[in-house]
This record gives C-alpha cells, sequence and structure tokens, in this order.
C-alpha cells in the first residue's frame, strides 16, 4: 500500500509532470510546428505536402497524425490498464511509454523536408508515448493522496510541468534565437537540437518517480483470459459502475465534449498562429512561454476556487471563457491580439486539466482498487474527444481553405460541455444530502 499524502511520494509524481511536459511545450506546442510549418511551405507548391504518394495541407497532415496517435491510443489503452491492474506492473508500461515517446523525440533530430514521412511517424510515436505516460501516471493520483487532497496534488502536478518545460524551452530558446553564440551556421540545427534534448530531459527527469512510486498491485482476483478481451471486459464494468453513478457519468459526458475544444487549442493553436499570422519561432516561443508561465498561478486559483465555489462551478466559468476565446480567436488579425487571447488561454488552460483530473479523482467509488481501469476510461474519454476535435479541425481546414473556420468550429463543442455541466449542477443538487 502506499502511505497517502505523503510529501516525498506526490513530489516525486509531480516530477512525472516536470519530464514529459518539455514534448507538450517544444514538440506540440512551439518548435516543432513553428519549424514544421516553416520547412513544408515552399514557393513550388505552397502549403501542399506529399505523404506516400498523397497531397495533404501541411498542418491538416500533422493534425491528421495526431489524431490517429490518439485514435491507436484509445483502442489500446483498456487493453494495456486492464493488463496492468490484473499484474500489478503500471510503473512498467509508465516505463515503456516513456522510453518510446522520448527516443521519438531524439529520432526527430534528423527531421528534414526530405525525411517527412518518418519524421512524421516519428511524431505520432512521441504522443503516443506522452499519452500512455499520462494515463498510468493520473492513475496514481487516488493512490497517493485522499480525496480533499486531490485537487491541490493535481495542481501541484500540472505547476511542476509548467516549470520544467518552461526551463527546457528556455534553453531551446538560445539556440533558436542566437545560433551565432555557438557557432551555429545551419539554420535547421537549433530546433532539430531542441526536439534531440526534449527526449534526453524527458527520459532523464522520468528516473526520479520512477525510483520511488511503487510499481502497483496485483488484482489476485482477476481471472486470466484473453488480453483483448479482458481489456474491454474492464472497460464495460466500469461503464456498468459508471451508470450506477449519475455524478461520475454526466462529469465524463461533459468532459468528453468541452475537451474536444480544450485539447485541439492547444494541439494546434502553434499552427493556427504561424500560418495566419507568420509570428516566427522567436515570437511563438515567447508566446506560449508567457502562457506556460500565466498557467502555473492559473492551475493554483481554480485549486482555490474550487475549494469555495465547487469543482462544477469553476469549470462552467472557465468553459464560458474558453467559448469567448475562440469567438475572439477567429477575429484576430494582429500578433498584439494574439498575445492578449494568449495570456487568457494561459490562465484557464493548467487550471481546467487540473481540475477536471482531480473532479473526476473525487467522483471514484471510495472502496475502488481499480483505480488504472477507471483512469484508462477517463484516457480514453479524452483520446476519443481529442481525435474528433484534431480530424474536425484538419478537415474544416481542407474543404473551406481557410483555418479560422476550423477555429469558431470549436466553440460549438464547449457550448454542449457547458450545457451538460449545468445539467451535472442539477444532478448534484439532488443527490446533496438533506440537512
Amino acid at each position: 500500500m502506499i502511505e497517502k499524502n505523503n510529501k516525498k511520494t506526490i513530489r516525486s509524481w509531480a516530477f512525472f509532470d516536470w519530464a514529459n511536459s518539455a514534448y507538450n511545450l517544444v514538440i506540440t506546442s512551439t518548435i516543432f510546428p513553428a519549424y514544421y510549418t516553416i520547412i513544408t511551405t515552399t514557393k513550388e507548391h505552397g502549403d501542399k505536402v506529399t505523404f506516400f504518394g498523397r497531397t495533404y495541407v501541411n498542418t491538416s497532415l500533422s493534425n491528421y497524425a495526431l489524431s490517429f496517435a490518439y485514435l491507436i491510443m484509445a483502442l489500446a489503452l483498456p487493453i494495456l490498464s486492464s493488463i496492468a491492474d490484473r499484474r500489478g506492473n503500471k510503473k512498467s508500461f509508465m516505463k515503456f511509454f516513456t522510453y518510446m515517446g522520448g527516443l521519438a523525440c531524439v529520432g526527430l533530430y534528423f527531421f528534414k523536408l526530405d525525411t517527412l514521412e518518418m519524421s512524421i511517424i516519428l511524431f505520432a510515436l512521441a504522443a503516443m508515448g506522452y499519452i500512455g505516460g499520462v494515463l498510468f501516471s493520473n492513475s496514481y493520483l487516488p493512490e497517493i493522496a485522499t480525496e480533499e487532497h486531490q485537487d491541490r496534488v493535481s495542481a501541484q502536478g500540472f505547476s511542476y510541468g509548467y516549470i520544467g518545460s518552461v526551463l527546457l524551452q528556455l534553453i531551446c530558446f538560445l539556440f533558436v534565437l542566437k545560433p551565432e553564440w555557438f557557432g551555429i551556421t545551419d539554420a535547421s540545427f537549433p530546433p532539430r537540437l531542441s526536439f534531440l534534448l526534449v527526449g534526453v530531459w524527458w527520459i532523464a527527469f522520468s528516473q526520479i518517480p520512477f525510483s520511488v512510486l511503487p510499481n502497483g498491485t496485483p488484482q489476485a482476483g482477476k481471472v486470466k483470459t484473453n488480453i483483448i478481451k479482458d481489456g474491454f471486459s474492464e472497460l464495460s464494468k466500469v461503464w456498468k459502475q459508471l451508470k450506477q453513478i449519475k455524478k461520475l457519468k454526466g462529469f465524463l459526458v461533459s468532459f468528453f465534449f468541452y475537451s474536444m475544444g480544450v485539447q485541439t487549442i492547444m494541439l494546434a493553436a502553434a499552427g493556427f498562429a504561424e500560418k495566419t499570422l507568420k509570428l516566427g519561432t522567436a515570437k511563438l516561443i515567447a508566446v506560449i512561454l508567457i502562457i506556460q508561465l500565466v498557467a502555473i498561478p492559473g492551475a493554483m486559483l481554480m485549486s482555490y476556487l474550487a475549494k469555495k465555489i465547487g469543482n462544477v462551478n469553476v469549470l462552467i466559468m472557465v468553459v464560458l471563457v474558453w467559448i469567448g476565446c475562440c469567438v475572439y480567436g477567429y477575429y484576430i488579425t494582429n500578433e498584439y491580439q494574439f498575445y492578449s487571447l494568449a495570456a487568457i488561454v494561459g490562465l484557464i488552460m493548467g487550471g481546467i486539466q487540473s481540475l477536471s483530473r482531480s473532479t473526476y479523482s473525487k467522483y471514484l467509488p471510495v472502496d475502488t482498487q481499480d483505480t488504472t481501469s477507471f483512469f484508462s476510461f477517463y484516457d480514453v474519454t479524452e483520446k476519443l474527444a481529442i481525435v474528433i476535435g484534431l480530424f474536425s479541425f484538419a478537415y474544416i481546414e481542407e474543404i473551406t481553405g481557410n483555418i479560422r473556420y476550423s477555429i469558431i468550429a470549436l466553440a460549438s463543442f464547449f457550448i454542449i460541455g457547458l450545457i451538460l455541466l449545468f445539467v451535472l449542477k442539477k444532478i448534484e443538487r439532488k443527490e446533496a444530502p438533506k440537512l
């Protein structure tokens, strides 16, 4: 058994966010999207690229690749979590996905236009490594913290992630902005070096949680049958339990819809900024750094407000702000408007992720031992949301030729999520104990 609320365990667990958030910042949010958009935009073909003989809009291709990676993981996670619960080896899975993601980032060091196909594959593998690691990390939350501390511990994890990723981003920033200080003459070298550093950082700092977190507790009562059947039967069992817990079911459905918007914006914003405003790598990195720094107090603020007015009320407020951001994003025409939008997004980005994770954890049955299976369901819900969100974003750009329409379409997902949060609030009122 893990000792709950142990400071060393919590701190070590938070370092997993410190390690893997560098991937999120450099690969999905700043240097990779800018570098990718620049090298795949040519005088001869414009923003069109050829991938295994088929032509795509460059940003649509990267979004399709991410969507595919998330779909594969959404299908695989139930099987993997079933194995982890049965054998009690979830830390082994954390290690596998960490090494896969980290090594894929190292491989992106060789990314140039003539290696586009292999680089897109590595890009997808890095995403899969990140997704898998996060699932097994999240499943530790109800095991390391009691319910009253889960908002704070979840926020601590995200805060560590923001700080760690910003530190690495600053190092990469030096190479990208001042290559002459290091005698670098190849313009492609600084971003490619950044991808290499992400992989090394990710693997190296993950050793901290790996050295402290327990491997897991085998579930002796599990029947050893077909692992694929077991995986989805676990998901089915969790769903049957969810149907009996109206609050948990109501939250997950709402989470599904607003996650389509949140995660798609986070994954596609850099490509949108580069394509519509031509910010360039330096300005884009500076903006994302500001977002990360603002996100730290944002996550803490959401945790504080949740104590005062309740998790669902805070989520309602934040989703309303996200809707406003989508509408504002459609109309932005200059970099200063983008900076102001980025500051708002930064404030609410960490908060909604942290609070969603801890809200789900609070709604879990108190006596459950299958935390990995429950968080597998949570992660499958989020990943399927991302698949639909990213695919919609890419497809709308493909058919309209205007990436702005993709942004405004995301507002509809937030609106549905908002309505469902109000339904959840109604369920909470009905189930509140009568005094």
